[in-house]
């Protein structure tokens, strides 16, 4: 039998495209603010969402030509600092299929690959669930 999943206070699943909107600063906000103040996090990755981690995008995003001097770190670079704050709190997965499907799949250090249909485990894994976006 496989090891099961830890339990969480909180399951964040991310569904939807991840920058039509405020989706992506409302997870990252939402994890942030339950990690704090000590809950425990699953936060699940699908569809274009799976791009969030992806290990191509590196530490920082390109210049801001009206704010040069900025430097903005990338949605990889803030997980990375995330699981790194809370590295017992905090366990993210990304779907298998949908970044395969997307060349998503080379993710970076921290994000655990699941197929789909395990995403009901994370649900029987997390006293309570909060959805972002929709597939």
């Amino acid at each position: 039998m496989a090891n099961p999943l830890p339990r969480a206070d909180v399951l964040i699943a991310i569904m939807g495209a991840p920058h039509t909107g405020d989706l992506v600063t409302s997870a990252f906000r939402l994890s942030q603010a339950l990690l704090a103040r000590g809950a425990r996090v699953h936060l699940w990755t699908c569809g274009h969402a799976t791009g969030l981690t992806r290990q191509a995008l590196g530490d920082g995003k390109p210049r801001n030509v009206v704010d040069w001097a900025r430097e903005y770190p990338t949605t990889a670079a803030l997980a990375a600092e995330l699981l790194a704050a809370f590295p017992t709190a905090l366990h993210w997965y990304a779907c298998r299929f949908c970044s395969q499907e997307r060349g998503t799949d080379a993710h970076i250090p921290g994000i655990r690959l699941r197929a789909p249909f395990k995403f009901t485990e994370h649900l029987d894994a997390a006293d309570k669930a909060f959805f972002l976006g929709v597939c």
